[in-house]
């Protein structure tokens, strides 16, 4: 069975969150139309920022499971962000969450960090 996920963000000012999620994710992959921007992060699986029901925006709560965490924070401080919180749970595993200027969340998580060599 294929599957594909659009995880969808509500947002209330297109132009503004258009800016601040192309820090966090890079340019868009495309636009279905003139309030909405969709990412690509991989096969089968987007995100997308929507300015429709404005009520409704900073609702969102996204987690992204990569391979490699520190890769992914560092090309994101790159472009300027820097995560409004980071953690580690017991089992290793790391989190670091990105707040959206409505209060959405956008997480991403990794596996626990390689002892280092020593």
């Amino acid at each position: 069975m294929a599957l594909a996920l659009f995880a969808g963000i509500r947002v209330r000012d297109f132009a503004a969150a258009r800016a601040w999620y192309e820090r966090l994710l890079g340019e868009p992959s495309f636009f279905p139309h003139a309030t909405e921007a969709v990412w690509t992060l991989a096969d089968g699986g987007s995100v997308y920022i929507v300015e429709e029901d404005a009520d409704r925006a900073g609702g969102a709560l996204i987690t992204v499971f990569v391979d490699d965490l520190d890769a992914v924070l560092a090309e994101i401080s790159s472009r300027g962000l820097e995560p409004a919180e980071q953690e580690t749970y017991s089992n290793g595993v790391r989190k670091a969450t990105y707040r959206d200027p409505d209060g959405n969340e956008m997480g991403f998580g990794g596996p626990p960090a390689s002892p280092q060599p020593g």
